[in-house]
């Protein structure tokens, strides 16, 4: 089973149970280099089906205060590419299984070379990529090295896509899509775009793959209304707060509450922490 196929196993396995997959993003190296396996061990734990790993980048455009600072916090201890590919084996070693899909710039991919990048990304057990400022136009040799190392490359839609633009993108992406609620960079807000079930249902008209939305999401409310319209549910900078706030064990804690959620349950008061 190559890393296209067990994003799509557990994608068919949350919608057999009924509910959106849970997808937390974590910037590998943040909060230190010795705590990201534990936190990521934790969050799997907690509830997480799919993890965002994010490789830092010294100009991260798609990313929000938050993320910029755990970013900037990982860079200044060290990280490389070569280091996140490191953690992602260690992971793989401690027995984590769910799937791991990086996401990076274009930039970092291309320093350490596209084709041993991809190499190196089936050999340590990654499943997939997202690389936000990389558009299909761009993207071809990159989604040929990923189709021969069985990896998803997963691309971007934004809520201004048209139509025509949604059926290009979602033709060329694998694995699932990512659907960008918001006009602007990742960051929790306190409400939901109005325009985002609309969003949804547009992209939904023109494809049969995996949506997961993106950017904006930070209670455990907000992950509930759009686990009722979407496949996948992705959460970074609240949780990334919730690090910030009450380390590992403040992001079990609200990682737990967005599960209980998704499954159908009652909020925690641990979902405080999504709300700074």
């Amino acid at each position: 089973m190559n890393g296209v196929d067990r994003i799509a196993a557990v994608f068919a396995a949350t919608r057999a149970e009924g509910r959106a997959a849970l997808m937390p993003y974590l910037t590998l190296g943040y909060p230190s280099p010795e705590m990201t396996i534990p936190l990521a061990r934790a969050v799997v734990e907690a509830g997480a089906d799919i993890l965002e790993l994010g490789i830092p980048f010294s100009d991260p455009l798609a990313d929000g205060p938050t993320i910029q600072r755990a970013t900037y916090r990982a860079l200044q201890q060290g990280m490389t590419v070569a280091r996140c590919l490191e953690m992602a084996a260690a992971l793989r070693r401690e027995g984590v299984g769910a799937p791991f899909v990086l996401m990076s710039y274009c930039n970092p991919i291309m320093a350490y070379g596209e084709e041993a990048f991809c190499r190196a990304c089936q050999e340590v057990g990654v499943d997939g990529l997202i690389v936000p400022d990389l558009p299909p136009e761009e993207g071809e040799a990159l989604e040929a090295l990923c189709r021969a190392r069985g990896l998803a490359l997963v691309y971007l839609l934004a809520p201004t896509s048209t139509a025509k633009r949604i059926r290009r993108v979602a033709e060329r992406t694998r694995g699932f899509l990512y659907l960008v609620s918001v006009t602007g960079t990742t960051g929790a807000r306190e409400h939901l775009p109005p325009d985002l079930a609309d969003f949804i249902r547009r992209v939904r008209a023109a494809t049969e793959k995996p949506l997961a939305v993106g950017f904006g999401i930070s209670r455990p409310e907000q992950a509930r209304a759009v686990g009722a319209l979407a496949d996948g549910v992705i959460v970074g900078s609240a949780l990334i707060q919730a690090v910030e706030a009450q380390g590992v064990s403040g992001a079990a804690a609200f990682v737990a509450d967005l599960r209980r959620v998704l499954n159908g349950g009652a909020t925690h008061p641990s979902a405080r922490f999504a709300r700074r």
